[in-house]
């Protein structure tokens, strides 16, 4: 019989479905293969030492598919996938390019100003920060505060759509918060503006072609002076 197989990094790729998923501490426990009392340690963050989440779906491990079967189903026993992906760099934290990196501070700014639901476990793992920098930013004791300004981390390059999706979701089913996505509000708006003068312009254009409206004629010195 076949040993089971596990995640290159266990406690780091626990420590990442405990933050960002709604699976149970046993199915984790079973993914990873350990003990349910270490993912417990995990949740409260009183492992020995600070763990760095390692996401399994970008490693190659583990897909979304079984993730949303996991969370729809407790007694489901995730599936690992095996692939090419799992040789990755994973020590240390979550690398950002020097020229980016002062850019973290304007990311978790917007971050806490926007959705104040995530903690700062999940700030640090999502940016890459420290909590003390996020407690910095939070009571405006930073060094830099003056300079600080809120920006979508995605657009800074800090972390991708789909993780602060998922770090805001997972943060508003905790706190028992329901989130509205009006992402696409000013799209819908400016695309029903654009139909109705569309509409218009055509129902003009029919009543001029019927005469019931006279079309416009081209202002000329001749036909100005003879109103």
């Amino acid at each position: 019989m076949a040993q089971q197989a596990f995640p290159l990094m266990p406690h780091a790729t626990a420590s990442w479905l405990v933050d960002n998923t709604a699976l149970s501490f046993e199915q984790i426990a079973e993914f990873c293969g350990l003990h349910i009392l270490e993912i417990q340690a995990i949740a409260d963050e009183n492992t020995p030492t600070k763990l760095i989440g390692r996401d399994p779906v970008r490693a190659g491990e583990l897909t979304m598919a079984e993730i949303e079967k996991g969370q729809a189903d407790p007694a489901y026993a995730l599936k690992i996938t095996k692939g090419p992906e799992q040789i990755l760099r994973t020590k240390g934290p979550r690398y950002t390019p020097v020229s980016k990196r002062q850019d973290k501070p304007d990311g978790i700014a917007w971050i806490l100003r926007n959705h104040p639901e995530v903690t700062d476990n999940q700030i640090a793992k999502l940016i890459g920060a420290t909590k003390g920098t996020i407690a910095a930013i939070r009571d405006k004791s930073h060094w830099n505060i003056q300079n600080i300004t809120p920006k979508d981390p995605v657009t800074l390059g800090l972390c991708s759509q789909r993780e602060l999706d998922a770090a805001i979701a997972l943060a508003a089913k905790r706190a028992g918060i329901t989130i509205e996505d009006t992402r696409y509000d000013a799209d819908r708006d400016a695309m029903v503006e654009q139909l109705r003068a569309e509409r218009a312009a055509a129902e003009r254009a029919v009543a001029e072609a019927s005469g019931e409206i006279e079309a416009p004629r081209e202002i000329t010195a001749e036909n100005l002076f003879k109103r």
